[in-house]
């Protein structure tokens, strides 16, 4: 390989929200890659630093030029530039969207088991949650329809938040899925903004559908959010975008990000969004392949050394979905138990819904050895609670 991911880069110290852990704690949980960022995006960093004035920038062309690239090479889909507009982070985008979008009190859709910071920027902003959980079946998930046509229907649901990739199970929505996300909302005059922050991180060979290409509904009632960030291991760097094909939409975004300054980038956000899409290509193919060998570690770990924890099938995100319904005694206490015992921190599956009551979720963006250090911690640990469990 090319590129050297099997170094471990000591990140205590460093102001890590991930790393303020105790010294004998290991962290699992959040979606940050213990990983370097790809030596090309540190090179345009370093050559923008070395400048020396770091004035206030604009978004130049090739910012737009690089996303619309990337994704007609890599998903098939050539987007428009004029559709893209720069904010400085997803969750800080679909959070003045919702502002903008919906009215104080009114519902807004989500999946749970999902992405926790959904639930706090709907209850944030004023509005109500409308939950349309997903269906677990046979280790996997899949979207409840019916009750997404019900819950769309009701005239103070005008909103829904998509993960798409899905976190924290990993599911990759067909297009058929998505079609029929889109004509439901088209049917009910829903916005569908979509969160694929994850796109880049599918299993090798494995391809993900953009919302707004799915379909000429989708594209019509869609926002799509973007980044490189997640991909890219870049998420203190604060660069993302959305794609907003309805021109009167558009307008309102654009309104809403320059009313609360998302529209505004730093030095750095423009510089390493063009280098990762332009020069990252290499670096993602070597890490998914690695990532998905780290997945197949885990599974073959936990059927030989844990059976009752098994995995979630999972096709996307570094991120493993764990249930551990098989565990004896009430387990959702396990991860908190698991921590005190090991060290081993781990997200609760609760802070996804209380469907995730039964899960904890697994970071798997690490090296090798940190990979087997957590698995034999995880291995320990469920060993105690068997033991206090009896």
């Amino acid at each position: 390989m090319k590129y050297d991911f099997d170094h471990v880069t000591d990140r205590m110290g460093t102001d890590s929200m991930k790393w303020e852990v105790m010294e004998n704690e290991l962290p699992m949980w959040v979606a940050d890659m213990d990983f370097k960022a790809a030596p090309e995006i540190l090179e345009a960093l370093k050559e923008r630093l070395d400048h020396g004035i770091m004035g206030y920038p604009v978004i130049p062309d090739k910012w737009y030029d690089a996303y619309v690239n990337w994704w007609s090479d890599r998903h098939g889909f050539k987007m428009k530039k004029e559709r893209l507009i720069f904010c400085t982070g997803v969750i800080p985008a679909v959070s003045a969207m919702i502002r903008e979008l919906t009215k104080p009190g009114s519902n807004v859709i989500i999946q749970p088991p999902v992405y926790n910071c959904f639930f706090s920027i709907i209850l944030g902003n004023g509005r109500l949650i409308k939950e349309n959980p997903l269906i677990y079946k046979d280790g996997a998930y899949e979207m409840d329809l019916d009750d997404l046509d019900r819950k769309m229907s009701d005239p103070d649901t005008k909103l829904m938040l998509l993960c798409n990739p899905q976190n924290p199970s990993g599911r990759i929505w067909s297009k058929d899925e998505l079609k029929a996300v889109g004509e439901l909302a088209k049917k009910h005059g829903v916005t569908v903004v979509s969160d694929e922050i994850h796109c880049d991180l599918t299993e090798p060979g494995k391809g993900y559908t953009p919302f707004a290409s799915a379909s000429n509904a989708c594209e019509a009632v869609g926002i799509s959010c973007i980044a490189p960030t997640k991909t890219f291991n870049l998420a203190g760097l604060k660069t993302a975008a959305v794609y907003v094909s309805d021109p009167e939409k558009r307008a309102r975004v654009t309104y809403a990000f320059d009313t609360d300054e998302l529209s505004e980038p730093n030095s750095f956000a423009a510089v390493s969004a063009i280098a990762a899409f332009e020069k990252g290509a290499d670096w993602l193919d070597e890490l998914r392949a690695y990532i998905s060998e780290n997945r197949k570690t885990v599974e073959s770990f936990l059927l030989n050394e844990i059976p009752q924890i098994k995995a979630v099938r999972g096709e996307a995100t570094y991120l493993i979905w764990l249930d551990i319904s098989g565990l004896k005694g009430d387990v959702s206490k396990f991860g908190t138990f698991l921590r005190s015992k090991t060290g081993l921190f781990l997200s609760p599956g609760s802070i996804f819904g209380e469907q995730g009551n039964n899960f904890l979720r697994l970071n798997i963006a690490c090296p090798k050895s940190v990979l087997a250090d957590g698995l034999s911690r995880l291995k320990n640990g469920a060993e105690e609670w068997r033991r206090s469990n009896l």
